[in-house]
């Protein structure tokens, strides 16, 4: 069985359309713009979500947010928001001693 590691997000009102997935254990989106000429849409190239997007989405317990929980689990999805920061943070004290 096939799950939908994809999500997307367009609120009707002429913003941005976002599209996010789960690629690799990692959590990534685009945006997806209408041309005004023409109606074709333009997309950005998938960027990592970062742990502080991530965070804020957990918070505010968004769609993404839910829709992560459903797909990760609680357990990755909080890993995925605080491994990150905690993986910064021990490079950052090694260039420090270095």
């Amino acid at each position: 069985m096939l799950a939908c590691n994809r999500l997307r997000i367009d609120l009707c009102d002429g913003s941005p359309v976002v599209d996010y997935r789960i690629e690799n254990g990692c959590v990534e989106s685009r945006t997806l713009e209408m041309a005004a000429e023409g109606g074709t849409t333009t997309e950005e190239r998938w960027q990592r979500v970062t742990p502080e997007q991530l965070s804020s989405h957990v918070m505010a317990d968004t769609v993404v947010a839910q829709w992560l929980r459903r797909r990760m689990g609680v357990h990755r999805l909080i890993r995925a928001c605080v491994s990150s920061k905690n993986n910064e943070a021990q490079e950052g004290s090694e260039r420090i001693a270095a």
